[in-house]
């Protein structure tokens, strides 16, 4: 009975302090209203980071037991450069792999998740979905069931090419078919460059909530992997290789006996690079998408932290300077007879009531900023794709987060509050100078925190800056790269005809053709060759198929020799840049001389240089120049080229997006074989390359203005509270005729000295954290000047734009009129 009576006081007291706290907030809107707005954008900040990587990072594929699942990658040291990670496998060792440790673990063979067109029946328009080719017993070992139909199974995936089936995904089924049943049995057509068109049948749709295994990515197709468009290259590297361990199998005897395959491996294929396989857990599935935010994510988790942290210490501030307007107040509760723990939970609860409101607030600020920051990953016509579900790890780490908040701010003024000494707060007599030591050091951890935040936000901006704007060795001004498909070999004349009928269009001013554009990632590489005869080179070349005019249109200019003739054939002439010539022909003339390729399917076929030109940038921007070689669309095979290509079109027109919907329709009109699947123009393909750069410069910046404003606003509080507490000295002197200059000194020295305290401390914690973001920087050195002068001057002019308000106050005062008052 005793305990119940004692839960309802202490229920009774809480709802009395809630009370009192609410019409104390109340009677302080703007004050109250600013802290809760202040701690709620930290807040929200971070449950929207948080979100972003428990999508991404920790939430586990939703398969049976993801705890069993393992992914396989290779770290490869090779003699001449850092070592590098790679998770895709050739087919034959996956196989091999497979076979070796059946008894202990099921493999799992998965291509990477890829965008093509396709075709549904007779529908003339091609639509684009992602589908990744998958080991026939995927869906099996995940535990997954069917929603429609059936799965794939080991029988689907024997022979390449014999079984053309397919099966949706649930999300794709609802998207597309509105969970029409009768798409069972349906049929779509994929063109490859490689295997030519294909007709797949639907057979079934997966179980609601699996994508695939790519985070980022949702999947629409799933294909048998012995159907994918590379089987007939054994040593093409096309799969990620997972695996299910048994249940009671322990991964390292797995781990160490799939070792010893892929060593036997590599020697039965000459391969002595040095390389240590690696099993690393994947419930959460693997994806390249992880591989690039990992960082930016973790770096993105640290700013708002810094940001929260920052407003933490306002809030705290805020109580500490109202606890001393309050402390005749609490002596006198205290005098009365009120319990000091009493006093700790008024203002805790007061607190609480100023974080749970920020929590709110932080929450749906949160639920608006995580898809817009989702959004901006990638290009609109390919985004990112994450569920931002909330699970329990969101709601916990919201709870979490709000009580820590609470506490933060709240416990030292509860503290200070239950240790009052009610004599001396009556009499006037109470130490402000605590209070104002309190203050000054949360100054200048705020001062810290900002300043690496704005550090941050510096080289973030000058990666951006410096990667958008690095010159690439050809024009993107006007650009419009047109990807086609057609569904034949057909021969190069027939491009031709396609070329001179769109450069009859007004508006265009040149037109020619390539296996693909520049900088859209794709390239084609050959591991050596031999030069004159000699023996295999070190080091490969890279190889790109381009047509009479190509450099002309991309504005790449010629040193030596001349453009590609039309009589020119593949293999035959070729056309050669600086990188090349300095990789296999150093100080020499590298004209007329040849060169052929020593493996794969270009063994044995010879080029001859015919022309040299400037070094343009091939893949990714952030690759160095790659050693290529430019050869002739035209083969001298009788089959023609390859089933596709990119049409090149440099436009006169500024924006060269106007003349899209015309060239669609002209395409085929000028060859009805000519389907066009994708128009990108250059700009486009660059801003793709720099859109993880161009977020987190963005962010930064937004952040540090934040924190900068949040830092302001707090020394402008710490400034104006000790004015108020030494306003009766600040009269006395000047009644005795100081001047204002000696004034301000007196007011601002100790804040401003706290200031620079916590700017170096800050300087000294970002320069000491610049190498955990360096992968993230290009070309950009922590210790440049303009990294360094950025925050100081914009700690600078914040503490002097806040200082301003509380020096204006200060040489106000009237002598007279105080003294009168007291």
């Amino acid at each position: 009975m005793k305990g119940l009576i004692s839960v309802i006081s202490c229920i009774d007291s809480l709802r009395a302090d809630f009370v009192l706290a609410c019409r104390r907030l109340g009677g302080s809107k703007v004050t109250s209203s600013a802290a809760i707005l202040s701690l709620a954008l930290g807040i929200g900040a971070s449950l929207a980071a948080f979100q972003l990587i428990d999508a991404l990072l920790l939430r586990p594929l939703p398969i049976a037991s993801p705890d069993r699942l393992y992914a396989l990658s290779r770290r490869e040291f090779p003699e001449n450069g850092p070592p590098t990670t790679r998770d895709n496998w050739p087919y034959p060792l996956y196989q091999q792999m497979r076979a070796a440790v059946s008894h202990q673990a099921t493999l799992l063979a998965i291509s990477f998740a890829e965008r093509v067109e396709i075709t549904f029946g007779s529908d003339p328009q091609m639509e684009r979905a992602h589908l990744q080719y998958v080991s026939g017993n995927m869906f099996d070992a995940f535990g997954l069931s069917a929603a429609s139909g059936r799965l794939l199974s080991p029988h689907d995936d024997v022979q390449p090419g014999a079984h053309p089936v397919a099966v949706l995904s649930y999300d794709y089924w609802s998207r597309r078919f509105a969970r029409d049943p009768r798409v069972i049995g349906r049929t779509f057509r994929i063109t490859n460059n490689l295997t030519g068109t294909r007709i797949y049948q639907v057979v079934g749709v997966a179980g609601a909530g699996f994508t695939g295994v790519e985070p980022g990515k949702v999947v629409d197709i799933f294909l048998p992997a012995m159907m994918h468009w590379g089987m007939g290259y054994p040593d093409w590297l096309l799969f990620r290789t997972f695996v299910r361990l048994e249940p009671g199998i322990a991964a390292a005897p797995v781990r160490d006996h799939l070792s010893a395959i892929v060593q036997a491996y590599n020697e039965s294929k000459a391969n002595r690079e040095k390389q240590r396989l690696e099993m690393d857990p994947a419930p959460a599935g693997v994806s390249d998408m992880q591989k690039n935010y990992r960082t930016s994510l973790a770096a993105l988790g640290a700013l708002v932290g810094l940001v929260l942290l920052i407003a933490c210490a306002n809030v705290a501030n805020l109580m500490t300077a109202q606890a001393a307007a309050r402390a005749r107040e609490m002596a006198l509760r205290v005098s009365i007879g009120a319990a000091r723990g009493r006093l700790a939970q008024l203002v805790l609860v007061e607190a609480a009531i100023i974080g749970v409101s920020a929590s709110a607030v932080g929450w749906c600020f949160a639920q608006w900023a995580a898809p817009l920051v989702l959004r901006r990953v990638n290009p609109p016509d390919d985004p990112a794709r994450l569920s931002l579900a909330i699970d329990w790890r969101v709601l916990a780490f919201a709870a979490c987060l709000a009580l820590s908040v609470s506490l933060l701010f709240g416990l030292a003024p509860a503290l200070r509050a239950s240790a009052i000494r009610p004599l001396e707060a009556l009499k006037g007599a109470d130490d402000p100078h605590s209070r104002a030591r309190w203050m000054r050091a949360l100054i200048a951890l705020q001062a810290a925190f900002c300043f690496v935040v704005l550090f941050a936000a510096g080289l973030f901006v000058a990666t951006f800056d410096r990667l958008h704007n690095q010159p690439n060795g050809f024009s993107t001004e006007r650009i419009l790269n047109i990807d086609v498909v057609n569904p034949k070999n057909e021969l190069a004349a027939l491009w031709d005809q396609v070329t001179d009928h769109l450069r009859s269009i007004p508006g265009i001013q040149s037109v020619a053709y390539a296996d693909w554009p520049l900088l859209d990632g794709w390239g084609f590489k050959i591991n050596a060759i031999s030069i004159d005869g000699g023996p295999p080179s070190e080091v490969g070349a890279w190889f790109l198929n381009v047509s009479p005019g190509w450099f002309d249109t991309v504005k790449i200019p010629f040193i030596a020799g001349r453009d590609f003739r039309p009589a020119d054939l593949s293999p035959g002439a070729a056309i050669v840049n600086q990188a090349f010539v300095r990789q296999f022909f150093p100080r020499e003339n590298p004209l007329g001389r040849w060169f052929e390729g020593t493996s794969g399917w270009m063994r044995g076929q010879r080029f001859q240089i015919v022309g040299l030109v400037e070094d343009a940038r091939y893949r990714y921007l952030r690759q160095p120049v790659l050693p290529v070689a430019y050869t002739p669309f035209r083969r001298n095979q009788p089959e023609g080229t390859m089933q596709g290509g990119t049409l090149v079109v440099r436009t006169s027109t500024a924006n060269p997006r106007a003349l899209a919907s015309i060239l669609r329709q002209e395409i085929p009109r000028a060859r009805p074989e000519f389907r066009v699947s994708n128009m990108r123009t250059e700009q486009e393909l660059i801003d793709s390359q720099t859109t993880r750069e161009r977020l987190l410069a963005m962010l930064a910046r937004f952040f540090g203005v934040v924190a900068l404003l949040l830092a302001g606003v707090g020394l402008y509080g710490v400034l104006d509270y000790s004015v108020w507490q030494r306003r009766r000295e600040i009269g006395i002197r000047m009644a005795l005729g100081a001047k204002p200059r000696d004034l301000v000194v007196r007011v601002t020295a100790r804040v401003f000295s706290m200031v620079l305290v916590g700017a170096l401390a800050g300087l000294a914690i970002g320069l000491a954290s610049g190498r955990y973001i360096e992968p993230l920087l290009y070309h950009v050195r922590s210790t440049e000047s303009p990294v360094l002068m950025i925050p100081c001057l914009a700690i600078l002019g914040a503490a002097l734009l806040a200082a301003l308000p509380a020096v204006l106050r200060a040489v106000k005062i009237d002598p007279a009129a105080l003294l009168r008052a007291e």
